[in-house]
């Protein structure tokens, strides 16, 4: 049921759209012949699905491994806009289906030189349209012809299969990004090598963010122990420590020269050593990723 601010809001629009003086149109959407839908990304980290606009560029969704369900929308231009523009969004029924209205969705705005973009809820609302049969179209006037407006359809054609696989590439993604595991703090057990389980399944979804990033290319593993023991005996302890974790992810695939360790033995304590809690937060190994910027 819509609420009375939502039809507020809707009415408004309406009334914009009918408002405006009458544009000649340019029309930018694929046939029924022309239209293809493509998952071109398909990995626990990121899920991306495509559809060329002939002559115009490429619509893409986007989603990417998160602690919270996300969605992206991204209208790529071959020619980006030479001005900020008001952008009218709206779903448009197919030609076969002549007795369905047009239906209002949202205002926003494309900024010069940059790609379209729309995030959230709104990107969601464009895949529910496109599921039920309905083209999103995006409206806007010429930047270089004030008397024409660009309407930019997505088709729903060809739609569905492809936004099977896109629906489960979503099911997929690992439930935490980069930002979750960038820098970790991983303890072990008292005069042990090995890490208490609940590290040991944290360093396990690191292991699953670096196997399918192909951008992380730095890991540093620094490593420390309690001050209990003979000073030797404790460095020695953290080189073993040390090692394990660098051969674990030379086993991954990571080149030597991109995992630094370093063992520092009792050195650099974050908590009192006279106390059981103190002692376990000071066995310990901490595990920073650097990953490449484009």
């Amino acid at each position: 049921m819509v609420n009375s601010k939502t039809s507020l809001c809707l009415a408004a629009l309406i009334g914009t759209l009918l408002s405006e003086p009458a544009l000649a149109a340019k029309q930018y959407v694929a046939t029924p012949a022309q239209s293809s839908w493509k998952v071109a990304v398909d990995t626990p980290l990121e899920c991306r699905m495509l559809h060329p606009i002939p002559n115009y560029g490429e619509a893409l969704f986007i989603s990417r491994a998160s602690k919270k369900i996300n969605l992206d929308f991204e209208l790529k231009m071959r020619r980006p806009m030479g001005g900020t523009r008001n952008v009218n969004l709206v779903s448009m029924p197919p030609r076969w289906m002549p007795g369905n209205a047009a239906e209002p969705l949202t205002q926003l705005t494309f900024f010069k030189q940059f790609d379209g973009y729309i995030g959230g809820q709104m990107a969601w609302a464009m895949l529910a349209e496109l599921e039920v049969g309905r083209y999103p179209t995006l409206s806007y006037p010429d930047w270089q012809h004030r008397d024409q407006r660009i309407e930019v359809g997505l088709s729903a054609v060809s739609f569905q299969d492809t936004y099977q696989q896109f629906s489960q590439c979503l099911d997929n993604l690992l439930p935490y990004s980069f930002e979750d595991i960038a820098f970790t703090v991983l303890h072990y057990d008292k005069d042990s090598d090995e890490l208490n389980k609940a590290s040991r399944q944290r360093l396990s979804q690191i292991a699953d963010f670096v196997r399918y990033s192909d951008d992380v290319d730095l890991v540093l593993v620094a490593t420390y122990t309690d001050s209990q023991g003979g000073k030797n005996v404790n460095q020695a302890l953290s080189e073993r420590r040390a090692k394990k974790l660098e051969a674990y992810f030379m086993e991954m695939g990571l080149p030597k020269d991109r995992i630094q360790v370093e063992a520092y033995g009792k050195r650099r304590p974050i908590a009192d050593n006279k106390t059981p809690i103190g002692r376990n937060k000071n066995r310990r190994v901490v595990i920073s990723l650097g990953r490449t910027i484009i």
